[in-house]
């Protein structure tokens, strides 16, 4: 990574992404959404498209805006299209949003709101995949992290799909009645290939060789790297084409969940295997924060699974899909991106104000960007906060949610205080902070 080039604006898509996630906890400790209205209705849309679009997608993008080119060992196809595309979903998902409250008799506004919404969101996230896509073209044939941000990044074309599809229905035009099973059957579609493919499938691509690198551990087992692979694309592909021929055949999508339930399970027992291998043969011995709180999401990942199949099994998983939902949005997926961008926003910051002044002064480490023992309890705070959140919704405990939630955010704005303070070398010793030929990065874009 030394040397590397530092995208200009993945800070900048990290900052807006915790802005999102930030007014998505404070809209549930109010009581918007679910539980407190229907877990598909307007108001519980806005918050799933602010937790999902607006947070994790944002921040996935602006991490491989990054990473793929060091995964890829290539450069960033354009990086003069990242800002409008960061405009792009900004300003789609306003609009989506607007819709959905006008949806749900909040604000009056037109029924064109929903498809503009959805029509710049699938602009932005078509320059997303056409650049990320193009930088991944040019370096086959791929290592095996980048094969899971490839697969990720299709499908996020399918989830986008869908969601346009759904806008149009939602607005009140043809489609629906073109398609009578298409809202109410296609969600599962449109939430598996988002939650399951283009975010976790991405994640766990990513995480692999972030996890190896911030642990000093060797590359992971490749049998099960490729199991792990292999299987997670086929569960997704599964759901996708055996998803569309189900709707097309109105024959239900209890088989094709069932298969594709069965290969993801394999790809998550493959590839908690190959981490768990990783951290055995880490060279690191102590752990850092964002390494330990990785693999505690990692935990929740596992947890998820596993209760999930127990819930189908049982055939309560209608019942319990909003606290499996909340924790795999929370406990695993927000969980791993809060842990990792509390080690890369210190890292980028490292690279861009001590990288050219390397060699030629002293200069801190990376952990000395950070205080590790101040953020820790952060992290126990948020996590503790988001088992909380999930206990109250499965016992339908409406008020502890709420509280629990207001846990979870008064844990994220201790780590957005975190995040400042490394981006501003407010915990480097005074000796350090400044060698001569360094500056002060700027707080929301990076120097090249």
């Amino acid at each position: 990574m030394i040397g590397t080039s530092v995208c200009k604006w993945t800070v900048s898509y990290f900052a807006l992404a915790v802005v999102w996630l930030l007014l998505a906890e404070v809209l549930m400790v109010a009581g918007f959404g679910f539980p407190h209205s229907d877990i598909g209705g307007p108001d519980t849309l806005v918050i799933v498209h602010m937790v999902c679009v607006g947070w994790l997608s944002t921040a996935l993008c602006g991490a491989l805006f990054q990473f793929v080119p060091v995964l890829v060992a290539k450069p960033l196809y354009a990086e003069r299209w990242t800002p409008l595309a960061l405009a792009l979903l900004t300003l789609g998902l306003i609009v989506l949003l607007a819709g959905f409250l006008a949806l749900g008799g909040h604000l009056n506004g037109p029924s064109w709101l929903l498809p503009l919404g959805a029509g710049l969101l699938v602009a932005g996230f078509a320059l997303v995949v056409a650049n990320l896509g193009m930088t991944l073209w040019s370096a086959r044939p791929l290592p095996a992290a980048a094969r899971f941000t490839a697969v990720g990044l299709a499908c996020i074309c399918v989830t986008a799909a869908f969601g346009g599809t759904f806008s149009l229905v939602l607005s009140g035009t043809g489609v629906g009645a073109l398609w009578p099973d298409l809202l109410p059957s296609g969600v599962s579609i449109h939430a598996i290939a988002g939650l399951g493919g283009w975010l976790t499938f991405t994640a766990m691509g990513v995480s692999y060789r972030l996890l190896a690198m911030f642990m000093l551990a060797p590359d992971g087992d490749a049998e099960l790297g490729r199991l792990a692979w292999r299987s997670g694309a086929a569960a997704l592909a599964v759901v996708v084409v055996g998803g569309v021929l189900a709707l097309w055949r109105a024959t239900g999508l209890n088989l094709v969940l069932l298969l594709a339930g069965a290969a993801a399970l394999l790809s998550l027992a493959a590839y908690g295997s190959d981490v768990f291998g990783l951290y055995r043969t880490r060279k690191r011995r102590a752990l850092e924060l964002n390494t330990r709180m990785s693999l505690l999401s990692l935990g929740n990942l596992v947890a998820a699974a596993i209760l999930g199949a127990a819930s189908a099994a049982a055939g309560s998983l209608q019942s319990h899909a909003g606290a499996l939902a909340f924790l795999v949005a929370f406990g695993w997926l927000t969980g791993l991106v809060l842990a990792n961008l509390y080690k890369i926003v210190p890292f980028l910051t490292w690279l861009e104000t001590y990288g050219p002044v390397m060699g030629r002064a002293p200069t801190p480490r990376v952990q000395d960007l950070v205080a590790e023992r101040r953020a820790s309890k952060w992290f126990v705070l948020f996590f503790a906060g988001t088992w909380a959140a999930v206990f109250m919704l499965s016992i339908d405990s409406a008020l502890g949610f709420r509280i629990a939630v207001a846990l979870v955010t008064l844990a994220t704005l201790g780590l957005c205080e975190e995040l400042v303070r490394a981006r501003r070398l407010a915990d480097v010793a005074e000796s350090l902070r400044l060698p001569l030929g360094a500056t002060v990065p700027h707080l929301l874009v990076s120097r090249n």
